[in-house]
């Protein structure tokens, strides 16, 4: 079995663009005896959003905002609510990178989270995250029935389970009431396997994401296949023209620019894996487990959504001891949950992680107050991505926004933060050490050009990945996923 990373797709199947988002043609691979599962996201499959033209040449504007995923979009519609231009600039497609791949739940509810908030920042902050991703839930509701979106928003529970303790969700009940939150420690779910206890968040929500951004991407001024090169102060370089913009939003996933803000050094990535069920059943609730290889659970029409299997990218050791694939491990767990099933899309995320757990929202650095940042999102993009919209729309317009201290790139240095960049510092390093070493013989030199640590191969999904900083390379070495902004380099005819 392989599996077949976008690069591929172009190439042995092609895209459909007409109207519709990167519409890719079927692939498909074995699940149980007799069945066939497409290698995308169930988003994908019958979304339409029209095709934009490039940047025609060189603009200014007021704001230029990179990245045209939901977090880029929605700034530039909140700021054009404002009264102010902002031009978005996309590499490929509108939705074609991170947020077609989420699970999409939209929920305040992000593991075990407030216990550590309250510990760590004090109540105030922890407060002003809560009310932040509380009154998220309620802005996309708010801005779905106003516009009549047709994208299946659903308030639901969210449930946080696990099958061997209850003093942790106990815990983090208290701790999110304390706060605001309608939260409650119970002892029963629907779940088809026995619990110790779950924490349960009331008024959450799920959607089908790229129906939402289709249209609220009609809202804004978008320009794709318009790849950002450079960004010099003020001036935003792409292969088709320049913009001139007196604020730039990155909203591009992972900060492409290493210095000011060092973001390489205060994030890492992590892969996670998803699978879309047939005769599962449904949920009325969206679940995620809190013990280690704990799964997640959302319904999704007639589909149920399982995920799990995150590992550090680049470093995933299931690969190296044979132990199975995250796609086999989650086809196993159906089949012994919910027997029968039939496994129909299965597909990958890409996830981004601050040193503290916190998105990094606001100011980029410093040095460069009129830059600005969306990044380090985790496991919980959608929610995130609303109250990035609606921080940097304030901090640009100069507006004040209470809730902007806790996810400030700018934040103070907690003891967590401290131990993760140490422990990220170490990937680091070793990475760059084996760059010294001899790369063996191949079409590629398997170094990232992001900087320049070595590339791991991926057996699972036939990629290159860099365990350092999440790049992530197809087999002849074309660009997947950055912060690397262009492919690795080829050997040389004759080289070994």
């Amino acid at each position: 079995m392989t599996l077949r990373l976008q690069s591929e797709w172009k190439k042995e199947i092609g895209i459909c663009y007409s109207k519709s988002i990167l519409s890719l043609q079927s692939i498909v691979m074995p699940g149980r005896e007799g069945a066939e599962a497409k290698m995308e996201s169930v988003w994908v499959k019958g979304s339409e959003i029209r095709k934009r033209d490039p940047l025609p040449g060189d603009m200014e504007a007021p704001v230029v905002v990179i990245g045209a995923g939901i977090a880029g979009i929605l700034t530039a519609y909140y700021l054009k609510k404002e009264g102010v231009r902002a031009v978005v600039l996309e590499a490929d497609r509108i939705g074609s990178g991170q947020t077609k791949n989420t699970t999409a739940k939209i929920t305040s509810q992000h593991n075990l989270i407030y216990c550590r908030l309250i510990r760590t920042f004090g109540s105030r902050m922890a407060a002003h995250y809560a009310e932040a991703n509380e009154a998220a839930i309620g802005q996309y509701e708010r801005l779905i029935r106003e516009k009549g979106i047709d994208c299946g928003f659903v308030r639901c529970p969210a449930y946080l389970y696990s099958r061997t303790g209850t003093a942790l969700l106990e815990q983090e009940a208290a701790a999110a009431e304390s706060l605001g939150i309608r939260a409650s420690f119970e002892t029963d779910c629907e779940l088809p396997f026995p619990v110790a206890g779950v924490t349960m968040f009331a008024r959450q929500a799920r959607f089908h994401p790229l129906k939402f951004l289709a249209e609220m991407a009609e809202e804004v001024e978008v320009y794709e296949q318009s790849k950002v090169l450079k960004v010099d102060d003020r001036k935003v370089e792409t292969d088709r023209g320049t913009v001139t913009a007196k604020h730039v939003v990155f909203a591009s996933h992972y900060p492409f620019i290493n210095v000011p803000g060092y973001y390489f050094a205060r994030m890492h990535q992590e892969r996670s894996y998803v699978t879309a069920l047939e005769g599962a059943g449904s949920l009325e609730g969206m679940y995620l487990g809190t013990d280690p290889g704990g799964l997640s659970f959302r319904s999704c029409g007639d589909l149920l959504l399982l995920g799990g299997g995150s590992h550090r990218t680049g470093v995933n050791p299931a690969d190296r001891t044979g132990e199975g694939c995250k796609y086999g491990m989650l086809r196993n767990r159906s089949q012994e949950m919910y027997p029968g099933c039939r496994e129909v899309y299965r597909w990958s995320a890409q996830d981004c992680l601050t040193l503290d757990g916190v998105p990094y929202i606001g100011r980029f650095s410093g040095r460069k107050p009129y830059w600005y940042v969306a990044t380090g999102f985790g496991k919980w993009g959608m929610t995130s991505s609303m109250v990035s919209a609606h921080i940097l729309t304030a901090l640009i317009t100069g507006r004040e926004c209470q809730e902007a201290d806790i996810f400030s790139p700018n934040r103070h240095f907690t003891a967590q933060a401290a131990k993760e960049l140490l422990v990220h510092g170490a990937y680091t390093v070793k990475g760059l050490s084996k760059h010294l070493l001899p790369s063996g013989k191949g079409r590629i030199i398997p170094n990232c050009p992001h900087m320049g640590c070595r590339l791991e191969w991926n057996p699972e999904e036939e990629s290159y990945d860099c365990p350092c900083h999440g790049s992530r390379f197809d087999k002849e070495g074309r660009l997947i996923d950055g912060p690397a902004q262009t492919d690795c380099k080829k050997r040389k005819e004759n080289e070994n």
